[in-house]
């Protein structure tokens, strides 16, 4: 079992710890070409060139590639039984503001801790961890300091862990309703499914649409036209 990172925003933070969010789906970022054969995914051996100038089979890798050897990619997020932690943005108390995240985990072993740790708030819900923390006198008032950027976070601040439970390859406009669904998307007070910002309209009735939206808000305009080949990765919630 491997672990890797993993980032996201804080509506997708709030479905991961609601328990809506299931799968998420990540560009592939070599991209295949249009008239790829069929793709499958496995553990495999990669083509590889020595230093000869032959080709050998490579160390084996979990991935997708095609049926004719044209194309294949490794997996960055892993395969099933892996884990992923995830990186969110969040802040510490004040105290730390003049201080990286990697530097903050290097005082606690300095002072003698064992691991790195320190009073958190998560932005996504403003849920505290540690806020209560002993090295702030009684009585003092403790304020949240400046926003770190999730691809900061690291790994001993993390508070969500997610197992892969499975991964596959496709077209990003081939996303089922369901799978749409299991996203994570929210509904808006009327009951209809969200759109992200898209304006002029309150809601949509369809969870693929929703969908849609959500997709262009994240990864700018005209994104889901693209329709782009992604990884969809599914997973469960261990903490």
């Amino acid at each position: 079992m491997k672990e890797r990172p993993i980032l996201f925003s804080g509506p997708m933070v709030r479905a991961l710890l609601d328990g809506s969010k299931t799968q998420t789906r990540r560009v592939v970022k070599n991209q295949p070409a249009a008239d790829v054969a069929p793709i499958r995914l496995s553990r495999y051996h990669p083509t590889v060139i020595d230093r000869r100038g032959e080709e050998q089979p490579g160390a084996e890798i979990f991935g997708a590639y095609s049926d004719d050897g044209e194309w294949g990619s490794k997996c960055p997020y892993g395969e099933p039984g892996d884990r992923l932690w995830v990186r969110e943005s969040f802040r510490f108390t004040s105290d730390f503001d003049a201080d990286s995240p990697a530097r903050v985990g290097e005082r606690c072993l300095d002072a003698g801790y064992k691991t790195a740790w320190a009073p958190i708030q998560f932005d996504a819900d403003g849920a505290q961890r540690d806020w209560g923390w002993v090295g702030t006198p009684p009585g003092r008032e403790v304020t949240a300091g400046r926003i770190r950027a999730s691809m900061h976070m690291p790994r001993w601040a993390s508070r969500i862990t997610l197992e892969v439970t499975g991964v596959r390859v496709e077209r990003l406009q081939d996303i089922r309703e369901t799978d749409a669904i299991a996203e994570g998307i929210g509904k808006t007070p009327s009951g209809f499914w969200k759109t992200y910002g898209r304006s002029g309209v309150d809601g949509t009735y369809s969870p693929r649409s929703s969908f849609h939206c959500l997709w262009d808000s994240i990864n700018g305009p005209e994104s889901w036209d693209a329709n782009p080949w992604v990884w969809v990765v599914e997973f469960k919630r261990v903490s």
